[in-house]
């Protein structure tokens, strides 16, 4: 019961900022789901950064920063795609994810867990 209230809260809070549901709150149907302003699958994983990461408008350090977050901060992420590589803090390839608003990037290099910052589905 706890449980079921910690996450329909999450997920209204969520909900209120303009956010998706965490892949835990989501019902396993629902995984598969089109994005509503896109053709690409929503993932809804969250990420989080190990150290301060610039988020951009585009998979480029070329395009425009969108803001920067320090370490530690959640993203909820639809998926990843190959964009410019980079080679930054000892890392270098070409794996970005695309954020729950579906128009920011960051590089995964500077996310916690694999080149993609564990998301699982490719755009």
């Amino acid at each position: 019961m706890r449980a079921k209230v910690i996450t329909t809260i999450a997920a209204g809070l969520l909900a209120a900022a303009g956010m998706s549901a965490p892949a835990a709150a989501a019902a396993p149907t629902d995984r598969g789901a089109q994005a509503a302003d896109s053709g690409r699958v929503a993932a809804n994983t969250w990420v989080y950064t190990w150290t301060t990461a610039n988020v951009r408008s585009c998979a480029s350090t070329q395009c425009g920063i969108n803001y920067t977050v320090g370490p530690d901060y959640r993203f909820s992420a639809i998926c990843w795609d190959y964009g410019e590589h980079v080679t930054q803090h000892g890392y270098s390839h070409n794996k970005w994810v695309l954020l729950g608003s579906g128009s920011s990037w960051v590089w995964g290099g500077l996310l916690k867990g694999s080149q993609t910052g564990n998301v699982p589905n490719r755009c």
